[in-house]
């Protein structure tokens, strides 16, 4: 799946406009703990998380995350896009809560 295919399933909307929205996205991690990202996700994930600080784009740079969606319609701040920008990290935002942000993306990773 790509970033484009979670966005339509998510509803969401691109926050760093320029960036690559078409990587492959090996799976799905939803965190708001971003020590619990760097332990247990894998290159080539889609982060899910509500927390929109700093900490998400140097912790998905870090840990080689391939984009980073705000659920709950979050939208960090512009120096922290800027940052996501020079980074090449595709960020989104999307209305939807936590839980049915997951439940879509299993859906969509079952081909449903």
């Amino acid at each position: 799946m790509t970033l484009d295919d979670v966005l339509v399933r998510l509803q969401g909307d691109i926050l760093t406009p320029g960036v690559k929205t078409s990587p492959l996205l090996s799976s799905v991690f939803a965190s708001d703990l971003m020590s619990d990202v760097l332990a247990f996700a894998h290159s080539g994930t889609l982060l899910l998380t509500g927390l929109a600080n700093i900490h998400v784009v140097r912790t998905a740079t870090l840990a080689d995350i391939a984009a980073v969606v705000f659920v709950q319609g979050k939208r960090p701040a512009d120096d922290i896009i800027a940052e996501a920008l020079k980074n090449d990290l595709p960020l989104a935002s999307t209305p939807l809560p936590m839980f049915e942000a997951c439940t879509r993306m299993g859906a969509l990773l079952n081909g449903k």
